[in-house]
């Protein structure tokens, strides 16, 4: 093992982004340097948000950047989507301090990839990169350290090591090599088919113009627009200040380019709902959706008819459509585990919350196969 430092940067400027994503790797965007940078000059991340960036680079002895983590010390649990709200208060109560607690994911998004980024050719595991994070937990007096949404093999490494491990569920659409909308349609029960026929139809026939746009197409009255957007099903699904900044999106149009990819309704010219979606090396990940008026299915095609069009057309095999949602299964997204692990100092909290993760884990898995039941896809003699 090679002599190595950790060092916790507070602007992932202070790394430079080649050095950064031969780490992070092109499969995510989400843990890009452009993404994390977008996040921060727009004022989404830092300042007064609650999500403070405390990046973690590893190094060998000449400097060089073998290792690296998008972490942020968090003085609340809002923007996660890994709910941990139950064990700060259990343990304020009983006189804990949870907050600050060191964060190690990608803000705001719900989506699974890589968290602890290690140079291919580094010659070291995940393991020392988490090793770095649980010696600056204790050297700076957090709570915890949370590694949220991470893949299925640093989910495993990271319990190797110590970590505690929760699994959750989401929802996504794999692409069975569809040459077509109608291959899919042909692979679900009749009476699936029909319903997303007319689901489609509804939405097509509702009077709105309906475009998918990519990079350079999405023009900054669609960006002003889709912050409305954003707004608007803040205020409906939390009834709070949301957490993206009006300038993150077309910082983020301008970083990323042909990586974003907006389904659009427009109605005399003018955008009035849409989806956003950032595109991956395998994947398809929906992200964030708004509206300003109220249509049939018109949220099931900009959100999930139009995100199968594009895999199929662009040879993903899969779609990730968010958190959350039942209700995608009849649309073909089918429910997968999501992966998190957890370093907690104080052994007390620690074994309250391992043997709440122990009776958690079997419960979620045995969800998920019991939501797989609803799937809409033919069963076997099934027309």
């Amino acid at each position: 093992m090679p002599e190595l430092s950790l060092t916790l940067h507070r602007a992932i400027a202070e790394i430079p982004p080649l050095d950064w994503d031969a780490c992070a790797g092109p499969q995510n965007p989400f843990v890009s340097h452009a993404f994390l940078l977008a996040l921060e000059e727009s004022g989404s991340t830092g300042g007064r948000s609650g999500w403070l960036p405390q990046h973690a680079a590893l190094r060998d002895g000449s400097g060089r950047l073998l290792a690296c983590a998008p972490c942020y010390a968090k003085a609340h649990s809002q923007g996660e989507y890994v709910f941990d709200h139950g064990w700060a208060d259990a343990f304020e109560r009983a006189g804990g301090r949870y907050y600050p607690k060191l964060q190690v994911a990608a803000p705001f998004s719900p989506v699974p990839g890589p968290r602890l980024l290690v140079r291919p050719d580094s010659g070291i595991g995940v393991e020392a990169l988490a090793q770095g994070l649980v010696q600056a937990c204790g050297q700076l007096d957090l709570s915890s350290v949370h590694c949220t949404f991470c893949t299925p093999a640093e989910w495993e490494a990271l319990g190797e090591a110590g970590w505690l491990q929760r699994i959750g569920t989401q929802f996504h659409w794999s692409n069975a090599g569809y040459a077509s909308f109608d291959d899919f349609l042909a692979a679900l029960s009749s009476r699936k088919r029909k319903q997303i026929r007319r689901e489609r139809r509804d939405a097509e026939q509702s009077g709105f113009v309906l475009k998918t746009l990519r990079g350079h197409e999405i023009t900054p009255r669609h960006w002003e627009a889709f912050h409305r957007f954003y707004l608007s099903t803040a205020d409906k699904k939390w009834g709070r200040s949301a957490y993206l900044k009006k300038a993150f999106w077309p910082l983020l149009g301008e970083r990323l380019g042909d990586k974003v990819v907006l389904m659009v309704a427009e109605q005399e010219g003018e955008p009035v709902a849409g989806a956003l979606n950032l595109l991956g090396s395998d994947a398809l990940y929906g992200r964030n959706w708004g509206c300003l008026v109220e249509a049939p299915f018109l949220h099931f095609e900009l959100c999930y008819y139009r995100a199968i069009d594009f895999a199929i057309a662009h040879k993903l095999p899969r779609v990730e459509a968010g958190a959350q949602g039942e209700h995608k299964i009849q649309r073909g997204y089918l429910p997968v585990p999501t992966y998190s692990a957890h370093w907690i100092q104080h052994p007390g909290l620690r074994a309250a919350v391992a043997d709440f993760l122990d009776r958690e884990r079997p419960a979620m898995l045995g969800e998920i196969e019991a939501l797989h039941e609803l799937s809409p896809f033919k069963r076997e003699g099934e027309a």
